[in-house]
């Protein structure tokens, strides 16, 4: 089992922050660059019978180049059980790769689902002390910073030792907790 616990805030200076990040005293290691290209998938209107988390089932494609300047490629199938706890993320993420994605998506339409929101989100990654900050961009959206701790299980007190690290990073980032968005990313699409 893998438990996300995580959040994400708002960002105003992207570039400052980058610059924090790469070149400041903390003690951020740089893990390369990624693009990811999210398209959610849901039970097409009338299907009845089709159980899924409210999130649907998420094929993501992610190119990421590390450190070093090699690229990959790849495609993962994702589906998480997702909650909020006092505005951080704790999800239970189960994640699998596929060779061929047109495959995977004619076996998903053949299950009565359709393709729902797309995402697309570009940025940077780094370690700090244990914890992926990613700084991206999400079309549509804007500038976000994602703090992000894996943990073996979701027990209350994994979590609240997560929360008070996760918490503790922002204002070494130059960010305050007022910047904290705790909807999903697909609520915020959704948005008019």
């Amino acid at each position: 089992m893998r438990i996300e616990i995580e959040l994400k805030a708002w960002v105003t200076d992207p570039e400052a922050l980058k610059r924090a990040l790469t070149t400041g005293a903390s003690p951020a290691r740089f893990l390369g660059n990624f693009e990811k290209e999210d398209t959610y998938w849901y039970p097409a209107p009338g299907i009845a019978g089709v159980s899924l988390p409210p999130s649907g089932i998420r094929i993501r494609t992610e190119t990421h180049t590390d450190a070093q300047g090699m690229a990959s490629r790849k495609v993962c199938i994702t589906y998480k059980t997702k909650e909020v706890r006092e505005g951080i993320e704790v999800n239970d993420e189960r994640e699998f790769s596929v060779s061929d994605v047109q495959v995977f998506e004619e076996l998903l339409r053949r299950l009565g689902l359709e393709p729902g929101i797309e995402k697309h989100k570009r940025g940077w990654a780094w370690d700090y002390a244990g914890i992926t900050v990613e700084l991206a961009h999400v079309t549509g959206l804007g500038w976000f910073v994602e703090l992000e701790i894996l943990a073996d299980n979701d027990r209350p007190e994994t979590v609240a030792s997560a929360r008070a690290r996760l918490l503790a990073l922002l204002p070494c980032l130059g960010i305050g907790t007022d910047k904290i968005e705790t909807r999903y990313y697909t609520e915020l699409l959704k948005l008019p």
